[in-house]
C-alpha cells in the first residue's frame, strides 16, 4: 500500500504535528506499507524523517499553508500527482487555520478524496459537540457560539463523507452515530507514543519537578498550578520546582510571557518554551508528576499517554474527556476541582508527600500505556483500510455481475 497522510509534521508548530511524527514512525514498520507520502504544511526547515529503525520510503509534499484559502486545490493537486492507494487525515477542527473560512475549507478535503474513489479515513481528535467554545478560546458571545455550533455540524457532515471516521473515545462514537445517524464510525484509541522498556521511578537529586505540558492560554491555565504550589510551600518543607513546558495557544499569543511577568516573585518557576521531540524524554523523565491545569477538554490527551509511557503520576481535573479516558483505558491519578486552587494543592501534596503512592500511580499508568502502543494503533488503521478496499472490490464485483446479467437478458 502507498499510504498518504494529510497532517502537520515536525518542524511544523501546527497542532497534532507530534502525533503525526509517531504515526509515521510506526507506519514505516508495517510490512503492508510500501511507501508513505506526507502532505504537510510548508515550513522553512526540512521535515524530520530521519529514523533509527529500518522502514519504508517516506516522501514529503509540503502542499498546504496554515490559514490559506487555497489548501483544497494544492492538496488535491498533490494527491493527483502522487496517486496514493489510500489517504489518512490527521485532523481536528482548527487543523488548517484559526481563521474560520480557511479552517472550514480544509475540512472539505476528505470528501474530495472520497469522490476520487480513494479509500479515505479521517482520524478526528475532537468533535464540536464536546468542545466548550468559550473555554477553548473561540468566542464568549452566545449568538456566535450557536453559529459556530451550526457550522461545526455542517462541517462534521462533510467529514463523515469519508469511508471511515476514527475517533479516540467511545463516547464520540455514540454521539456521532446518534446525532448524524452515521454508520462509518470506529473507535481507534489514541495510542502511546514511546514505551521505554523499563521506566525509572527514581528521580534526580534536587527539587521535585511538578510539570505541565502543552499549549496554554485558553482552557489550559497555569495560574492555578503556580498558586497551588505556593500554598504547598507555605505549609510544608517540600522542595518543589514548577516546570511549565510548551508554548502559547495560537488563540492567546503572549499568554505565557504575561505569566512570567505576573509571577516574577515566585521562586523555582521554569518556563521551557517549545520542547523539541528529542527533548521530550528528558522533560518527562525528570518530572515527579504531570499536572493538567485544564478548565475543559477537547479530546483525548496525548500528554496523558506520554505521562503513562514514562511511568509518571498525574493530577487531573475530574471532567469531560479526561475523566472518560481514565475509566476506559485504565489510567489513575489524583483528581481536583478545576475551579479551586486548594483542591489542586491538596491533590499535588498527596503525591509530593508520599513517594510510595507516587510510584504506585506511575506503575499503574505505565501498565495502561502499554495496552495501546502506536504499533498496535497503526495496525488497526491498516486493517480498516483493508476492509474498505475489500468492500469496494465486492461492490465492483456486484455491479459487474448485474451488468453481465442485464446484457445476457
Amino acid at each position: 500500500m502507498k499510504l498518504a497522510i494529510v497532517t502537520a509534521y515536525p518542524p511544523s508548530k501546527v497542532t497534532l504535528n507530534e502525533y503525526a511524527y509517531h504515526l509515521v514512525k510506526h507506519f514505516r514498520q508495517q510490512t503492508e506499507v510500501s511507501e508513505l507520502v506526507l502532505f504537510t504544511d510548508a515550513t522553512p526547515e526540512e521535515a524530520d524523517i530521519q529514523f533509527s529503525e529500518e522502514g519504508c520510503k517516506v516522501t514529503i509534499k509540503q502542499c498546504w499553508t496554515f490559514n490559506s484559502y487555497t489548501n483544497v486545490f494544492s492538496v488535491m493537486k498533490a494527491v493527483k500527482q502522487t496517486d496514493p492507494d489510500a489517504v489518512l487525515f490527521n485532523l481536528q477542527f482548527m487543523k488548517f487555520g484559526d481563521k474560520k473560512i480557511a479552517a472550514a475549507l480544509g475540512l472539505l478535503l476528505p470528501l474530495l478524496c472520497k469522490l476520487r474513489k480513494i479509500p479515505t479515513i479521517v482520524l478526528l481528535h475532537n468533535i464540536m459537540e464536546q468542545v466548550d467554545l468559550k473555554s477553548a478560546g473561540f468566542t464568549e458571545n452566545k449568538i456566535l457560539q450557536k453559529a459556530y455550533s451550526f457550522i461545526g455540524t455542517t462541517l462534521t457532515k462533510f467529514i463523515l463523507a469519508a469511508d471511515t471516521v476514527a475517533v479516540t473515545i467511545n463516547k464520540y462514537v455514540d454521539i456521532l452515530e446518534e446525532k448524524y445517524k452515521a454508520d462509518n464510525i470506529t473507535l481507534i484509541p489514541h495510542g502511546t507514543f514511546e514505551l521505554p522498556s523499563a521506566p525509572s521511578y527514581e528521580l534526580p537529586e534536587g527539587p521535585l519537578k511538578v510539570m505541565t505540558f502543552g499549549k496554554f492560554g485558553t482552557y489550559k491555565k497555569v495560574e492555578i498550578l503556580i498558586e497551588a504550589v505556593e500554598k504547598i510551600r507555605s505549609r510544608t518543607q517540600a522542595n518543589i520546582e514548577i516546570v511549565i513546558a510548551g508554548t502559547d495557544n495560537p488563540n492567546v499569543p503572549g499568554y505565557l510571557e504575561s505569566m512570567k511577568k505576573k509571577y516574577t516573585h515566585v521562586t523555582q518557576l521554569t518556563f521551557t518554551g517549545y520542547v523539541a521531540e528529542e527533548d521530550v524524554p528528558t522533560i518527562f523523565g525528570e518530572s515527579a508528576m504531570v499536572v493538567f491545569p485544564y478548565t475543559s477538554t477537547t479530546g483525548s490527551s496525548g500528554v496523558l499517554h506520554q505521562a503513562g509511557s514514562y511511568g509518571k503520576a498525574v493530577v487531573m481535573p475530574d471532567l469531560g474527556d479526561l475523566s472518560i479516558l481514565v475509566k476506559e483505558e485504565g489510567y489513575c491519578g489524583e483528581f481536583f476541582n478545576p475551579e479551586c486552587v486548594d483542591s489542586l494543592a491538596n491533590a499535588i501534596e498527596n503525591i509530593v508527600m508520599n513517594d510510595e503512592y507516587r510510584i504506585a500511580l506511575g506503575k499503574t499508568n505505565y501498565k495502561a500505556a502499554t495496552a495501546y502502543p502506536m504499533s498496535r494503533i497503526t495496525a488497526m488503521y491498516l486493517e480498516e483500510f483493508m476492509s474498505i478496499q475489500q468492500q469496494k472490490r465486492q461492490l465492483l464485483k456486484s455491479k459487474n455481475e448485474i451488468n453481465i446479467k442485464n446484457i445476457t437478458t
